[in-house]
């Protein structure tokens, strides 16, 4: 498994607005998130950059943390265990 990108998927959550702070923080957290293994465990499926971006477009509305939450609290319902990786705050640098 390669490193996961994060700053190729900060450059991706552009297409959802936000802030650079607010990117960086998602992906700070996907990165975590893929350091885990838990979502190839459960789904099967590498967690990348272009994954990430592909299943925040399925979110109804919101800036890439909302976005990401949503997703994360589907993984949640869905699995379980995905609740310590849902944004909660950043801060603009």
């Amino acid at each position: 498994m390669e490193e996961f990108d994060a700053e190729a998927l900060a450059a991706g959550l552009e297409t959802f607005g936000g802030d650079e702070a607010e990117r960086r923080a998602v992906a700070r957290h996907a990165r975590d998130l893929a350091d885990s293994g838990r979502y190839v465990e459960d789904a099967d499926v590498e967690l990348t950059p272009e994954h990430v971006v592909v299943q925040l477009a399925d979110a109804p509305e919101g800036g890439p943390a909302e976005r990401w939450n949503w997703w994360l609290g589907a993984l949640e319902f869905a699995y379980g265990g995905y609740a310590e990786f849902q944004l909660r705050r950043w801060e603009n640098k």
